[in-house]
């Protein structure tokens, strides 16, 4: 006994459209949820980071040039930076990275051993 089953597609207009829409806005939503919101957040982080330098700061480079904050020129968004002693380079604000900056401005974890 051969048995054939065949599936039929439902009709257009017998429910197809609110399902159709409901799927589509929760895609919307999961899309805002997990790649809008958060990089909206980590630049209005980043905008207020770079706000906030201030002389004497260490940083790094994106490029990875560690260094002490010497001068902020606020006219033209750059910084002096010392990255030996003696040696002064001048670099966009842009330039500095947020994360390699909050690591190395970390205070040293304190370890209780008894």
């Amino acid at each position: 006994m051969n048995q054939i089953f065949f599936l039929q597609a439902t009709p257009a207009g017998q429910g197809g459209f609110p399902v159709q829409l409901i799927f589509l806005g929760g895609m919307i939503l999961v899309f805002w949820l997990f790649f809008i919101r958060p990089q909206a957040k980590r630049a209005k982080n980043q905008k207020k980071f770079i706000e906030d330098l201030q002389p004497g700061d260490k940083v790094v480079t994106i490029a990875g040039i560690h260094g002490k904050i010497n001068r902020v020129n606020t006219e033209d968004n750059t910084l002096n930076i010392e990255v030996s002693p003696g040696s002064y380079i001048k670099i966009e604000k842009s330039a500095i990275s947020q994360d390699w900056t909050a690591a190395l401005n970390k205070p040293a974890a304190i370890s209780d051993k008894k």
